[in-house]
């Protein structure tokens, strides 16, 4: 099992170079970083772990522009977005720096995804229907992997339509980086089942991780897929010892992401003194 390692990525956090380079030295396998363009001041959805929205929400960079720092201070670290919100952004271009990233990096890149929980924020810079966004992810992710892998890609689909175009550069493998869904909820699960490269569930909110993990596969196996196929990197939101890091390996975890959690989300101080506590445990794993 590999240990990858979140962050907010906030104006206050390590730059992305230094923290990269810690990372790879100490033995993590990768790098994490979400994504929020901006939040709305005025908005009625609720933060979904309750009571009032962090501050380091409001003070995000951009990820892919800090995995690419990132991936020039490394030569194996892996470069993920958890969560990229693929539909607050233009398809096209958005694709472009995916695929940039993906090309100047040698191959490193893992795009996590997700609908997103604002919906001012998606309603501000996109037409697409927030009621249909489970569907709507779906087909920008199918689109986004034939601008990446088809010489003269099109795309019809009932949200997202454009004919044949030229695109380039293409990926680095066919498909472009696998894209992992994050989601939680039944509809967010099996979208996850029928058509990701893998699922990003969150530890503390499954009621059992192990039967979680038995039944997210028993949907990829509905879906007429390969289970094996399908990696899963778990968000670990529990207090993360070893025995508990082996006890996700022993079920079948391909990858655990651990950060300071949101408690410590805006003490940037502790995160090296962490990253070099947790590096113990990874020759255990």
């Amino acid at each position: 099992m590999h240990l990858g390692f979140t962050s907010m990525n906030t104006v206050d956090d390590p730059a992305p170079d230094v923290l990269a380079k810690t990372l790879e030295e100490a033995g993590f396998e990768s790098l994490w970083y979400g994504e929020h363009s901006h939040i709305p001041v005025a908005r009625q959805t609720p933060y979904p772990p309750g009571g009032e929205l962090p501050e380091p929400y409001k003070k995000m960079m951009d990820p892919y522009v800090s995995l690419m720092a990132a991936a020039a201070a490394t030569s194996r670290l892996k470069l993920g977005t958890g969560i990229a919100l693929l539909m607050e952004r233009e398809l096209f271009s958005q694709a472009k720096t995916i695929a940039t990233l993906d090309r100047l990096s040698g191959g490193r890149v893992i795009i996590g995804c997700g609908v997103g929980w604002n919906q001012e924020e998606f309603e501000n810079v996109t037409r697409l229907p927030w009621a249909r966004r489970y569907l709507a992810l779906k087909e920008t992710v199918l689109a986004q992997r034939t601008l990446l892998t088809d010489p003269e890609p099109e795309f019809h689909g009932e949200l997202i339509d454009f004919d044949p175009v030229w695109f380039e550069p293409k990926a680095t493998k066919p498909g472009g980086p696998p894209i992992s869904f994050g989601a939680m909820g039944p509809l967010g699960v099996k979208h996850a089942a029928e058509w990701a490269d893998g699922w990003m569930p969150v530890d503390v909110v499954m009621p059992d991780v192990k039967q979680g993990v038995e039944d997210f596969y028993a949907k990829v196996r509905s879906a007429g897929r390969d289970p094996s196929e399908v990696e899963i990197t778990l968000v670990v939101m529990a207090p993360v010892t070893a025995d508990l890091l082996k006890s996700y390996r022993d079920i079948g975890i391909h990858r655990c992401n651990i950060g300071v959690g949101m408690e410590n989300w805006d003490k940037p101080e502790i995160v090296m003194p962490m990253i070099e506590e947790y590096a113990k445990l990874i020759p255990e794993l």
